[in-house]
């Protein structure tokens, strides 16, 4: 039997689970806030074209205005400084939009103190107990934080949640064989990492690498530790920095 016939068995009989990371996109959805006199991108917005009308008496169709990083979204390596000589999201190898998925579970921790960051410790002992990071693969960083998704303020909690450290992100991005970083949040970084050294270590280092991140994921909590396979295709806009994008886990069960 065929690999691929194998999947699709398996899929139909249930021994392989689809699960949604994906945060739905509504004009609800939290977006990053930067202060002045910086730039800010738009909330997601539908502007309907025709709903069976006179503008068009048999179909229902809207116009999307939307940033690249809003929701769940696709960081590519040219989104940043460090990194814009790299990818944009449309050159993306198609190979890195199919691989594997580990998660390190941080949510106790997160829990006690929305600052919590993530140290090189935490993720050694994460490989004494479930083996070594994969190559080419997902590090998914959960912190429950998705719990707080529905409401806004909770969410962007006046710019307090969960990170990793500079120190850790330099090593995960330079010294590992991961493809990028999963968060739960509203951004790779934590909420505090302005005022960090360097600003911004997760874009700064990851991008820089020519390494990825994914954003504002859900039911983290719904994979194993390790085994699952992430399916994560942004949209290949042309010159772009990133995408709104689907991410689904692939898990046996």
């Amino acid at each position: 039997m065929s690999v691929l016939k194998m999947l699709a068995d398996s899929l139909r009989s249930g021994a392989v689970e689809v699960v949604d990371l994906t945060a739905p996109l509504s004009a609800e959805t939290p977006i990053l806030q930067l202060p002045e006199p910086f730039a800010n991108t738009i909330p997601f917005r539908l502007e309907e074209i025709s709903r069976y009308d006179d503008r068009g008496p048999a179909w229902y169709w809207n116009d999307i205005h939307t940033g690249e990083h809003t929701g769940t979204h696709f960081d590519a390596p040219v989104h940043w400084v460090t990194g814009q000589d790299g990818l944009d999201v449309a050159q993306v190898p198609l190979q890195h939009l199919l691989a594997p998925a580990v998660v390190l579970d941080c949510t106790a921790e997160a829990g006690k103190d929305a600052d919590f960051l993530l140290q090189i410790e935490h993720v050694r002992d994460w490989e004494r107990a479930n083996g070594p990071l994969p190559e080419g693969g997902w590090l998914l960083y959960r912190t429950g934080w998705d719990r707080r998704a529905e409401d806004g303020a909770a969410f962007l909690n006046q710019g307090s949640w969960p990170g990793i450290s500079p120190g850790c992100a330099r090593w995960l991005a330079e010294e590992t064989p991961i493809l990028g970083v999963g968060v739960e949040t509203v951004g790779t970084d934590a909420g505090a990492a302005h005022s960090f050294d360097p600003a911004f270590p997760c874009h700064s280092f990851f991008l820089g690498a020519g390494k990825y991140g994914l954003t504002q994921l859900r039911n983290l909590d719904r994979l194993p530790a390790t085994g699952a396979l992430v399916i994560a295709p942004p949209l290949p806009i042309l010159g772009g920095s990133g995408s709104p994008l689907r991410v689904l886990a692939l898990v046996e069960r």
